[in-house]
């Protein structure tokens, strides 16, 4: 009796009048707009400029479909070359089907030429995008399940998946889906990535080398579980053997360039101010004006108390000089009264004299 599990799309594409509405292409196209904003802010953070990684993504991208197109055609030629196959069908890249690693190593050509042409070193750009890449797959896992494709074995656990479409080989039943364990893996390298770079201060491709290295390790494990059609040697699947050897060079890239280049790079990107960005990415321009205005009214204010300070002296001399004024008035008084009184004592005596000669 069926409980628990995870439905399929009844169909992967809606149609708008004539336009198809893909949902694996949703899934992809969403995957990319969160790698270019988290790398974005994580660029800005390391002293970058707002927009590079957006700039360069513009190579990165294109790059990187044509070459994960390119290896899931060439590994998997026999969907499309052997008898009985269209090989237009290698074209339709909608229906799904992109190696991580050729988009991964062409994506890094494109890439490579962006960074070139702005004067930016790659293992720094690769640095910040790194947890953003890893959340794209997480993302685009989700496209396999509009699909129905690259499902495990089948399992009757609470969460199988439950495939419902018979072309292509296909038998409707329940399955492991390993489509969303590599999603929430990659979830999880995402976060590792980020805790790491805080915490050691990656640099010079050491934080995208971690990136690489982990989801191998997690790859390996689920690729082991699916049953989907591939190449096999020595009894493990061609992307089993792909995935250990990437996470061996990962690790030896790792190892040597922190003995090599030790710590973080100084300057990612020339002309950019180290002082136009704070910890977490953001601009800061907002609190640089506020330091303006801060000082603007700083100096106002000097400036009015500066004007009181002078008014207030103004004002002091003003009643020095009033002060000076009314004692000089002072003065003046006093010797008129001295005259009035030596004149009267001038006519008495005057007076006295006369009538002392009558007698």
């Amino acid at each position: 009796m069926e409980f628990a599990y995870i439905p399929s799309p009844s169909r992967g594409v809606l149609h708008l009048g004539p336009i198809p509405l893909r949902g694996y292409a949703f899934c992809i196209i969403i995957g990319v707009f969160v790698a270019v904003w988290l790398g974005n802010r994580r660029w800005i953070a390391r002293g970058g400029r707002p927009g590079t990684v957006a700039d360069i993504a513009v190579w990165a991208v294109p790059f990187g479909l044509v070459g994960g197109r390119l290896y899931h055609v060439i590994t998997d030629y026999q969907l499309y070359f052997s008898e009985g196959q269209d090989w237009v069908d290698a074209f339709k890249i909608w229906e799904g089907g992109l190696g991580i690693w050729g988009a991964i190593a062409f994506g890094a050509v494109g890439a490579w030429i962006g960074c070139r042409s702005r004067g930016v070193p790659l293992p720094a750009w690769a640095d910040a995008l790194a947890p953003g890449i890893a959340l794209a797959q997480a993302i685009g896992r989700w496209g396999n399940w509009f699909n129905q494709e690259l499902y495990g074995r089948e399992t009757d656990l609470p969460w199988a998946l439950h495939i419902t479409s018979s072309t292509d080989g296909r038998v409707p039943g329940y399955y492991h889906p390993t489509f969303l364990y590599e999603s929430l893996w990659c979830i999880g390298v995402a976060v590792l990535v980020i805790w790491a770079d805080r915490r050691f201060k990656l640099g010079h491709g050491r934080a995208f080398a971690l990136y690489v290295a982990a989801y191998c390790a997690g790859r390996f494990w689920i690729e082991a579980m699916r049953v989907d059609e591939a190449h096999h040697f020595l009894g493990m699947r061609l992307n089993e053997w792909t995935s250990i050897v990437v996470f061996l060079l990962a690790v030896l890239y790792i190892v040597l360039s922190a003995r090599l280049r030790p710590g973080r790079e100084e300057v990612v990107e020339p002309g950019a101010s180290d002082g136009d960005t704070d910890d977490d990415g953001a601009a800061v321009k907002l609190d640089k004006d506020s330091e303006d205005t801060d000082s603007k009214d700083k100096d106002s204010e000097g400036k009015k108390s500066e004007g009181k300070k002078s008014d207030g002296d103004s004002e002091s001399k003003k009643s020095d000089a009033e002060k000076a004024e009314a004692e000089n008035k002072d003065e003046n008084k006093d010797k008129d009264e001295n005259k009035d009184e030596k004149e009267t004592a001038e006519a008495e005596a005057k007076d006295e004299a006369g009538s002392a000669n009558k007698a």
